[in-house]
């Protein structure tokens, strides 16, 4: 049952030669995230930071795979206020705006990806067709992967200001954009079985 949908999208995407893309939300706060780390022996490892106000970026990404190639891509959006509706339309239409050709997007039941908004979209872009995961299976969506390796890039860092975390995040999520080697990581900890 857990994997219907991405066995559906999956099958749809060979038989249309369509693109998949792989969607979801997450937020990154200014209070940093501590992980291990390496210092010298006998020097305990300090992060200092200040109690800043509960300031965050928003970031809604997709990871997508190219019909005949396989290639990798990773789109995303930064706001500095939760994602809605309208945040999530505007990415639609980006990823519409790159993608070429029928494109067979994947993601979660959050109500921000529900309502008249978005089936008004879906009627009036036809070339996109969307799947969803189960609920609770967060595992299975390979962007999942997009915000661990992001979350850890920044882990023990020490943005002032929602400017400088977002510069910061931006940085990270290019550099990913970047790495197939890294985007593929992604795709196989989910368990998807593409390549």
């Amino acid at each position: 049952m857990e994997a219907k949908a991405v066995a559906a999208g999956k099958k749809n995407a060979r038989r249309l030669g369509a693109h998949l893309i792989f969607v979801d939300e997450s937020g990154f706060l200014l209070i940093p995230s501590v992980r291990k780390t390496w210092s010298p022996r006998g020097l305990t490892p300090l992060l200092h930071h200040q109690t800043w106000p509960r300031h965050k970026i928003s970031v809604i990404s997709g990871v997508s795979i190219s019909p005949t190639r396989h290639r990798l891509g990773l789109y995303f959006a930064c706001h500095q206020t939760n994602i809605a509706r309208d945040q999530v339309l505007n990415f639609l239409y980006q990823i519409l705006g790159h993608l070429r050709g029928r494109v067979i997007l994947l993601w979660d039941n959050s109500k921000t990806h529900q309502g008249p908004l978005i089936r008004d979209f879906l009627e009036r872009h036809p070339r996109l067709q969307i799947e969803r995961f189960p609920p609770y299976a967060p595992e299975l969506n390979p962007d999942e992967g997009v915000w661990n390796h992001t979350k850890r890039e920044l882990a023990n860092g020490q943005s002032r200001s929602a400017d400088e975390l977002q510069a910061h995040l931006l940085d990270a999520l290019t550099g990913l954009q970047r790495s197939q080697r890294h985007l593929r990581a992604c795709i196989h900890r989910s368990g998807l079985k593409f390549f």
